[in-house]
């Protein structure tokens, strides 16, 4: 009888989880209670959790079923068909012992240390309203780094002030390797010590629902990281954490070859952290292809400007790769630093890709509120970001210009990490686009405080461009609202003030409408 009503709850959700995931298994979920795990938080349950896994794959794939309770453990791997279900009220607690994640299967980064992990699998789900907790913060010490001054906070980052200890830490904490079909909806993951999720060169991938709370100081914790992974739907899920948000790569640890990132869907998601929101990159050596993020909120409390977003959206290639075909679309963002941020750069080259550059990018309908540093696109003399639209883009910038910045030459910086702070504080107030191609701008508005002195638009070294509908606050103290340095077929039309132009080079040809 008592067994009846436990399948009649909850636990029934962990049978159709199971079965979602399994070619018509009929095994009964298997209880982590059956093999000794006790709920107590202090007991080390890995060996009973494993068993319980390795049992149901064993048996042909089933659900391994976590109820209420707290359940000390270190490392789990996971096996094909099998589905890790968190009942309402349970909690997976990383062990804070390094000793307790032991390298287990897996080579190149699985040898690394983790608490959950997976290679070589099919049908994996992890699934259920229960927690994974980490235990981070015993992983971190000071970092000792010098504080930045009070003036330039616009350029810091809260999770500086920690590293990690020399001694190591489990990162990624959750780490997919070679998965298919695999599964990860409604889990509440918190205080990761690194990486939170990672999934890499894995196929149909879905995460869904799930909740990334890790605090805004912890260093290099990652939301959710894709490498490599084709055919992706990241939906409905909410991240909160000190570096990237949610970051898709491209490199390949266990082998030559860099997989192509391709198909992937990121829609539905609220964002935060003080790092980047949305991000291509920084690893860069493969292909980034048909990635679309939308209708997402990228957004900060108010916090110091060191806690705040960098960047909204980051597209980065400088490691040899390519982008072809990203298109951003219903995006709302509030207090972010930098709400756009696209950037060729030429840091590595590992493999020889016939394939390179930024190419076919499309944004549309996104608005950002409370900004500091200007949008920026920018490639390098003779790599040209190519081919970017810009549609219904409104942004309105908070911080008051300095003389200083009117008028500032912007280092190349080639080889420099790709971040929206690298190149300083830009001559551009709105957006500054150096080395592009085929650019398109519609309807964009940008407003900035009283006084701001730097033009709204720069473009210099940019060959074909179309301006139709921009909007923006009068410059004061002469500089025009746009300035065309070094530029080609630059057409401008239904611009609000009216608009001069500089161009200094004598080829420039500029028309204004």
């Amino acid at each position: 009888m008592l067994r009846r009503n436990f399948l009649s709850g909850s636990f029934a959700l962990a049978i159709a989880a199971s079965r979602r995931g399994l070619a018509g298994s009929n095994q009964a979920p298997k209880s982590i209670l059956e093999y000794g795990a006790r709920p107590d938080g202090k007991t080390l349950n890995t060996n009973a959790i494993q068993r319980a896994v390795d049992d149901a794959y064993q048996a042909g794939g089933g659900t391994v079923h976590v109820p209420s309770g707290t359940f000390l453990t270190g490392r789990i791997d996971l096996r094909s068909r099998v589905t890790l279900y968190l009942d309402e009220g349970c909690t997976l607690r990383g062990s804070t012992s390094l000793n307790d994640y032991d390298a287990g299967d897996g080579g190149g980064e699985g040898r690394q240390r983790h608490l959950i992990f997976a290679h070589d699998t099919e049908g994996v789900t992890l699934a259920g309203p229960g927690r994974i907790d980490g235990q981070g913060k015993n992983f971190w010490e000071p970092s000792g780094k010098t504080p930045i001054p009070a003036d330039e906070q616009w350029a810091d980052f809260s999770s500086r002030v920690l590293s990690p200890k020399k001694s190591g830490r489990p990162s990624p904490m959750l780490y997919f390797v070679n998965c298919r079909q695999l599964r990860i909806e409604d889990v509440r993951i918190e205080n990761s010590s690194g990486w939170t999720l990672h999934a890499l060169n894995c196929d149909d991938l879905n995460i869904k629902g799930i909740a990334i709370k890790n605090p805004v100081v912890g260093p290099n914790t990652d939301g959710i990281d894709m490498t490599g992974c084709q055919n992706v739907l990241v939906s409905n899920c909410s991240v909160e954490t000190g570096d990237d948000a949610v970051c898709l790569k491209s490199e390949n640890p266990y082998g030559p070859e860099p997989r192509l990132t391709k198909n992937v869907v990121v829609t539905n998601c609220h964002l935060t952290t003080c790092c980047n929101g949305f991000k291509l990159g920084t690893s860069s050596e493969g292909g980034f292809e048909n990635i679309t993020f939308s209708n997402s909120v990228i957004y900060n409390d108010e916090v110091e400007l060191k806690a705040r977003v960098i960047s909204g959206i980051a597209l980065e290639v400088v490691d040899g790769g390519w982008i072809d075909g990203v298109v951003v679309s219903g995006i709302q963002m509030q207090r972010t630093r930098t709400p756009i941020f696209i950037r060729l750069g030429n840091r590595k080259r590992s493999h020889d890709n016939p394939k390179q550059g930024i190419r076919g990018v499309s944004m549309d309908n996104v608005q950002a509120s409370e900004a500091v540093l200007a949008s920026s696109i920018t490639g390098l003399p003779g790599m040209e970001v190519q081919d970017v639209t810009l549609s219904n883009i409104h942004v309105g910038s908070v911080l008051p210009s300095r003389p200083e910045w009117v008028g500032r030459t912007v280092p190349e910086k080639e080889a420099a990490y790709p971040e929206a702070k690298m190149f300083g504080m830009l001559p551009a107030s709105g957006l500054y686009v150096r080395h592009a191609r085929d650019l398109r701008l519609n309807n964009v508005e940008f407003t900035a405080p009283a006084g701001e002195a730097r033009p709204t638009i720069i473009f210099d070294d940019v060959i074909g461009a179309r301006v139709t509908g921009l909007k923006s606050a009068p410059i004061s103290g002469g500089m025009p609202l746009v300035q065309v340095i070094h530029s080609e077929d630059v057409h401008l039309s239904e611009v609000s003030p009216s608009t001069s132009t500089l161009p200094e080079n004598p080829s420039a040809s500029t028309t204004t409408v």
